[in-house]
């Protein structure tokens, strides 16, 4: 299926595990002008491996799909929705267990609110602690699919989870934090006390259904 907004397709393809699949996988890809946008190894189980690739299309998604099947190396290659149209805009939320989810009350009530009207966001949680274990999670959101904004819930976070957070709002993603103690509150595009709040604003801030914007507040501190 191709989304025919975007011209956006997803392929999922079953091949054999060997080297240069990926090679003859994206040569057909090019032929057919595609733009490929993600591409996942989904699972490998002996002999084969399942690939998933989302990707801009001028053509027929079917066709692609047709062509690639034709390779030796491929036992089979289906057109599917692509992610972007099923789980839509991530926001991540990362941080001590019981801040999390609280956050992340807040963020998935707020989020139904906007899904049932056309929108599509999902919510990832997930629980750390430690200074270098948070700052390898606050960076590697960089490559992450559809992330839009993080929420960093903790009750202190500083030293090089804050050089982190500035570098990833640097390459363009919206870092909330609550408020807590240590330098990460000073980095962060928005800074809000209540974490429920926190998890409402961060899907407000990426909704297209919502009229909040960030950039319009007087003030950075809630």
């Amino acid at each position: 299926m191709t989304d025919s907004a975007s011209g956006r397709a997803g392929l999922v393809i079953v091949a054999f595990n060997r080297p240069g699949v990926l090679h003859q996988l994206t040569g057909v890809i090019a032929r057919h002008n595609g733009d490929i946008h993600s591409v996942s190894i989904i699972d490998e189980v002996a002999p084969d491996t399942r690939v998933y690739f989302e990707l801009d299309l001028p053509g027929s998604a079917q066709e692609l799909a047709g062509d690639l099947a034709k390779l030796e190396v491929v036992r089979s290659a289906d057109v599917v929705e692509t992610l972007e149209k099923i789980y839509g805009k991530r926001i991540i939320i990362i941080g001590g267990g019981a801040q999390v989810g609280q956050v992340a009350l807040g963020a998935i009530a707020e989020a139904d609110r906007h899904n049932i009207r056309g929108e599509h966001i999902s919510i990832d949680t997930i629980p750390l602690v430690g200074e270098e274990t948070l700052a390898a999670a606050v960076r590697a959101v960089r490559r992450l699919p559809r992330v839009r904004a993080l929420v960093l819930a903790g009750s202190l976070m500083g030293g090089d989870i804050e050089t982190a957070v500035r570098e990833v709002r640097s390459q363009g993603t919206l870092v909330i934090s609550l408020n807590m103690a240590g330098s990460v509150p000073e980095a962060c595009d928005l800074v809000v006390t209540d974490p429920v709040q926190a998890g409402v604003m961060a899907v407000m801030a990426v909704a297209d259904t919502a009229k909040f914007s960030i950039s319009r507040l007087r003030r950075r501190v809630f």
